[in-house]
């Protein structure tokens, strides 16, 4: 396939500039600026004021239309205000909607349908508990959970890692500018280097390595004098999200599981963005073959945005004694009632096929701009979890062109995220059933808005 065969031409008028609000959306923003927090983060780039939505577009407050592929950072999976998922929670409403973790029948059959979403060898061994309704809540529970069953203290985590910004999962997360001015986070966190072969933090070629940074690990943790003492966990994201859409290389996945498995050592896998078929499979640890000791999930689960955050492990950490882990909203009823009707559409509709079948093609799409362009570094993801690495130029950065490329495809209606180191990764995150005319459009937008962003930045 080539980009050829997409329309160049957008179908968003060139002169509204959507990346401009309009006077209602305008007035919106101004008053969240003046009475919000100033940690407020996506209006500053995304200054979209929302007034409806469906499936992948968005509709803002001055009627105006957007292709979305943020997706809510990811946990919309059935794109917005999916009717199965919202008849779900209608009828759901009329019975119950919180819980606590009082058994009922919808939170029943999701706890039963979820570990039956493991690979098959796992399900007998692993138990479910509930947390608080976020991810991060999820990776705080994980790492908790393995300091009490090991009796350990410190936890290893990877460079370029993102787990959440409350006290336990910030200090698990390796970027440090969110840390500045802040002291005594969750001591005994060690980073390791994570496989990013694009920019290899040992300074290698991939095509002359053995997978080093596994084996810097391995001889950290094996080293007497390693300065790293046996740890309580090991935290790995499969795809780095925030982190850039890093896919973890094969061979070091392999190398960390068996490496946590020789020191008998718990290995948590955060899967609150690539999991709930994020990726293709219903976890992204399926496509590597390991066997995780603990598996947190969150975003997609529910399919539509109503937080619940759960950790799966295996039955010989469950150490829990009552109430030493609690939290007052583990019981979203709404959450459970949604996820078992996406479990629904999930298998009715082969959705996750359509999630490799649409991520391959909007893979090779990506690649191709690729070639055409010198701005693109580097393309990778896996199933609907892409990224494009933008490249600097003499007279631009390469966030200053992440940047650029963002608001470019706003002015023509497409909502994307950037992140990764300096903010020079354009996300793409759409809706795991979003058509292959929606994913035209939005290419068609991508090569307009790098178009624009070549006359601004090659001289």
């Amino acid at each position: 396939m080539t980009l050829a065969a997409i329309p160049a031409e957008t179908t968003a008028d060139p002169i509204a500039d959507l990346a401009e609000p309009g006077p209602i959306g305008r007035t919106l923003l101004d008053h969240q600026a003046r009475t919000e927090s100033n940690a407020r983060t996506y209006p500053r780039r995304l200054p979209v004021a929302v007034a409806e939505a469906s499936g992948s577009y968005l509709t803002d407050v001055d009627g105006r239309r957007y292709i979305d592929f943020l997706t809510g950072a990811g946990v919309l999976a059935l794109g917005h205000n999916h009717p199965d998922l919202i008849e779900a929670v209608r009828r759901q409403l009329t019975k119950l909607t919180h819980g606590l973790d009082l058994p009922t029948p919808v939170r029943d059959e999701f706890r039963r349908r979820q570990l039956g979403m493991l690979p098959e060898s796992m399900r007998g061994s692993m138990k479910m508990h509930f947390c608080g309704p976020t991810g991060a809540d999820g990776v705080e529970a994980a790492v908790k959970l393995c300091k009490k069953a090991t009796g350990r203290g410190t936890v290893v985590a990877f460079q370029g890692s993102y787990h959440g910004s409350t006290h336990g999962a910030m200090s698990l997360t390796s970027e440090t500018s969110p840390k500045t001015g802040l002291h005594n986070l969750l001591p005994g966190i060690h980073f390791a280097p994570y496989g990013y072969c694009h920019r290899c933090p040992l300074s290698l070629r991939p095509e002359t390595c053995a997978t080093n940074c596994a084996e810097f690990l391995a001889n950290t943790l094996t080293d007497t004098h390693g300065g790293v003492q046996k740890p309580a966990a090991l935290i790995l994201e499969l795809v780095q999200g925030e982190g850039g859409s890093i896919p973890a290389p094969e061979k070091f996945v392999h190398r960390v599981a068996g490496l946590a498995r020789t020191l008998d050592i718990p290995l948590i896998v955060d899967e609150v963005q690539t999991g709930c078929g994020r990726t293709g499979t219903w976890f992204a640890f399926e496509q590597y073959g390991i066997e995780p000791d603990v598996v947190v999930a969150s975003k997609g689960l529910s399919g539509m945005g109503l937080p619940v955050s759960v950790i799966m492990y295996h039955e010989r950490l469950d150490v829990w004694s009552p109430g030493s882990h609690i939290g007052t909203f583990r019981g979203n009823n709404l959450a459970f009632a949604s996820a078992n009707a996406y479990l629904d559409v999930l298998e009715r509709d082969n959705l996750l096929a359509h999630v490799l079948q649409t991520g391959d093609y909007l893979f090779a799409a990506l690649r191709q701009l690729q070639r055409e362009t010198v701005l693109v570094a580097d393309v990778r993801g896996r199933g609907l979890m892409l990224g494009m690495e933008m490249a600097g130029t003499a007279v631009a950065s390469a966030t200053e062109v992440a940047t650029r490329f963002q608001r470019e495809a706003l002015r023509r209606g497409l909502i994307v995220e950037i992140g990764g180191r300096e903010d020079c990764v354009v996300r793409l995150l759409p809706a795991l059933n979003v058509s292959r005319e929606t994913t035209d459009e939005a290419l068609a937008i991508m090569r307009d808005a790098t178009r624009a962003v070549e006359k601004e930045v090659l001289s």
